[in-house]
């Protein structure tokens, strides 16, 4: 089962990803594709996000295991290059936001849950005021557009079930492992 875990930054994706692994060890673990970015990009740049995209759909095309759950998709980050467009914080070519759409649904094909982590004023703690700071308006814009996004079932594709995960940290692993258990193979 290839599994995607959609949020953004700080909703809780790698505490859940953790407690999910500790469970069920035969899963592979493929990790927030930031943290295999250049760090030369300081804050929000469309580059990285195109990067760390491409990265993330190469991954579900090409995976190491049957069995794998994925901190962030390629629809994250079409997400957030859609948010930078939208808040103007950066020209987004039009070019590259419909090549980001053409990849993301390709690389969806390949996905069986998409699991997301809402933004919600009673989930997870979300960032501390001064780790967020200036990105928090880019944290809420990206988180709404990701809830468009994983209602669109061109993007999407047919493969895929979707769920919306809440609450407290042990909810939120029942939650999962519930649909796994129910849209597993």
């Amino acid at each position: 089962m290839r599994i995607v875990v959609s949020g953004t930054h700080a909703a809780g994706k790698s505490t859940l990803i953790s407690d999910f692994v500790e469970r069920h060890p035969a899963f592979v673990v493929f990790s927030d594709p930031f943290d295999l970015i250049d760090e030369r990009w300081d804050g929000p740049h469309p580059a990285a996000f195109a990067a760390q995209l491409r990265m993330a759909a190469d991954r579900l095309r090409h995976p190491e295991a049957a069995d794998l759950i994925a901190e962030r998709g390629p629809l994250d980050f079409l997400a957030y290059l859609w948010a930078l467009d939208r808040m103007d914080v950066a020209d987004v070519a039009p070019e590259l936001l419909d090549r980001a759409r053409a990849i993301t649904a390709e690389a969806m094909h390949h996905v069986d849950l998409v699991v997301v982590l809402p933004l919600a004023a009673d989930d997870v703690d979300g960032p501390a005021p001064d780790e967020d700071g200036e990105y928090a308006e880019l944290r809420e814009m990206m988180n709404d557009i990701l809830l468009d996004l994983v209602d669109d079932e061109d993007l999407v594709g047919p493969r895929a079930r979707t769920v919306e995960i809440g609450g407290a940290r042990e909810a939120r692993l029942a939650a999962l492992t519930d649909a796994v258990d129910r849209f597993g193979r």
